[in-house]
């Protein structure tokens, strides 16, 4: 990457904190970023990268911050974005608020973050749980410079050494959100499955885990029954997980950090059925009043339920006098938002119910050719996932020999899940 200093300004341009980690460009230099900024916001344009001559100012603005990374070498610039936003959320975990006061206030525990993050230019430690290990928020100064943690030097950076835990649990959660466009007519738009893997780890020691899944490539490599395999796409890994091994032979094998984090994420296109699906009539009456009929059906299996269902009806903004007749659940109007909401604590599946609303329309109503917003619905099902992903095992090895107990969870709920009214 190697950057040759950063620069923290406030939105006049005038410097806080500076760091030169590799003096090959004169800290003069950062007086010509506020001329570039006020002359690109004069043009119109807006780009995070300025140049003077030879130098490169790569910059993200942050509450009322400049935070700067000057270089003249042909640097990784991504990889400074990367850096800088690191750098933001580093002195969120230690302020809480990271602004031009709190900087201030914390100076001396900002240039200790600072000697941390970078070694003559190229990014070192980054990760907030590591440096709390040896920069505390009380510390004003190192009286003695100390021998870097273990997570520092070891290769397993994310977990410290000596973790001890009198009852050694793993709860797993995979956690599926379901993005969904119908049309008025019932046909189904655009469908997506965004699914992550996330996990709360109280172990002891440095243990091993590995996890397997019914996934399509593994159960094709090995000539297993491809039926209740899926095949996921766009995957994405915490970096504990030893990507070379996943690549070999699909194991997801890693060395977890302690408490929760998210282990993975992936994404299905899938055209399944809608879970819950909305049909409504909305009948108007010559501007006096208007009447909805809306059928909420659950389309997933019997033993299965949808908890704390919420469906967002849109209404027209100068509506009143409201009258709602329902089979289950409560209906509220909620004029702040334009919105009826019939809410169903429990959801049974292979379902439907009823409800109807009427509104009066006291004034003149705008054409209704502008099209009505859809309704929106949101829901959580537990013990279920509409992808069919399954743990088929979490094994933990750890050199003590202790016993651990896995707890898995399956829970699919609502995305961005609309219905087009007609």
């Amino acid at each position: 990457m190697s950057a040759s200093a950063v620069f923290i300004l406030d939105l006049k341009g005038k410097v806080l904190i500076s760091r030169n980690y590799r003096g090959d460009i004169a800290m003069s230099e950062i007086d010509h970023f506020m001329p570039l900024i006020t002359e690109v916001e004069e043009e119109g344009t807006v780009s995070p990268i300025l140049r003077h001559e030879k130098t490169t100012f790569a910059y993200i603005k942050y509450s009322n911050l400049y935070i700067v990374a000057m270089t003249r070498t042909n640097a990784n610039i991504a990889l400074i974005f990367v850096y800088l936003y690191r750098m933001v959320q580093a002195f969120t975990d230690y302020f809480k608020e990271v602004e031009e006061e709190s900087i201030r206030d914390n100076f001396v525990i900002v240039y200790e973050l600072l000697d941390e993050f970078m070694d003559f230019g190229y990014p070192q430690t980054t990760d907030p749980k590591v440096l709390q290990e040896f920069i505390t928020q009380d510390a004003h100064k190192m009286e003695v410079a100390p021998r870097p943690p273990p997570t520092v030097t070891n290769a397993v950076s994310w977990r410290p050494e000596g973790i001890k835990y009198r009852k050694n649990e793993v709860f797993l959660d995979v956690v599926e959100s379901i993005n969904l466009l119908v049309s008025a007519k019932g046909n189904v738009l655009q469908s997506e499955i965004v699914g992550s893997v996330k996990m709360k780890v109280m172990l002891s020691g440095m243990p091993e885990l590995r996890l397997g899944l019914n996934d399509k490539i593994l159960f094709e490599s090995t000539g297993r029954s491809k039926s209740k395999a899926v095949e996921l796409e766009d995957v994405k890994f915490h970096q504990c997980v030893r990507l070379s091994r996943f690549e070999n032979d699909r194991t997801i094998s890693f060395v977890p950090p302690d408490g929760e984090f998210e282990l993975m994420s992936y994404r299905l296109n899938t055209q399944s059925k809608p879970l819950m699906l909305i049909e409504s009539v909305i009948e108007r009456h010559s501007h006096s009043r208007v009447e909805y009929m809306i059928k909420a059906k659950s389309q997933f299996k019997r033993r299965s339920t949808a908890n704390n269902v919420e469906i967002i009806i849109p209404v027209p903004p100068d509506a009143d006098s409201p009258k709602f007749k329902t089979t289950i659940g409560a209906v509220k109007y909620v004029p702040e938002e334009n919105a009826v909401i019939w809410s169903i604590k429990q959801f049974p599946g292979g379902k439907d119910f009823l409800m109807r609303a009427h509104f009066g329309l006291p004034s003149v109503e705008a054409e209704e050719d502008e099209g009505r917003p859809p309704i929106k619905v949101k829901f959580e099902i537990p013990y279920f996932t509409v992808s069919g992903i399954q743990v088929r095992y979490l094994k933990i090895i750890e050199k003590s020999g202790y016993q651990a107990l896995p707890w898995v969870r399956y829970i699919t709920q609502n995305g961005d899940y609309q219905l087009r009214t007609s």
